[in-house]
């Protein structure tokens, strides 16, 4: 199976032809799984339909293409937004985090922040979760954990706690850990 989640920015020239994507065009995005990673494709429509593949999209959005906006440099801030922890949490790829992961995903796509994309049932009975930033077209790949209605409450202090920087990605991942243990199998 591919990493549970990762992260891929989007592209700024068609995969096929090379070509500048254009602001405001339409745009063909996809997700390759090669070799147990996820490779994300962005293609001028026309390109992706005259391309003949021989292989099959992890999943496939049609979407549009938004030029990067320069954004003045700003004072580093103590606290992280939820946006920047999910991406640190998602480059650390901690299986304890897991929970915390999918509740700020989630958390960002109700603030209509990411929008989910597709959703992936695996062997496992697990699903993957496509999510992609509305603003900068950054995707990820997130497991949801099927977290019990129990246990929501605690995850759900423990994104405030990271967020209100009351405690360490150390702390919440100790948690997290100790939490899994106490938990029965579903």
């Amino acid at each position: 199976m591919a990493q549970d989640w990762n992260l891929r920015s989007r592209a700024h020239v068609c995969s096929i032809c090379q070509k500048p994507l254009e602001d405001n065009s339409a745009v063909v995005s996809v997700l390759k799984e090669t070799g147990g990673v996820y490779e994300r494709q962005d293609c001028h429509p026309e390109c992706w339909k005259a391309t003949p593949r021989d292989w099959e999209p992890f999943s496939q959005w049609d979407g549009v293409y938004l030029k990067p906006v320069k954004e003045e440099k700003r004072e580093p801030l103590k606290k992280e937004d939820a946006g920047e922890l999910l991406r640190q949490l998602v480059t650390l790829e901690d299986p304890a985090m897991k929970n915390v992961v999918y509740v700020l995903a989630v958390m960002l796509e109700r603030s209509k922040i990411l929008v989910e994309r597709d959703a992936k049932p695996q062997d496992d009975g697990t699903i993957l979760r496509v999510y992609e930033d509305r603003k900068n077209g950054d995707t990820f790949v997130i497991l949801d954990p099927r977290l019990r209605l129990e246990n929501l409450g605690e995850v759900q202090q423990q994104v405030v706690a990271l967020l209100s920087g009351t405690k360490t990605l150390g702390e919440v991942s100790a948690e997290e850990e100790h939490l899994e243990a106490d938990t029965p199998s579903a």
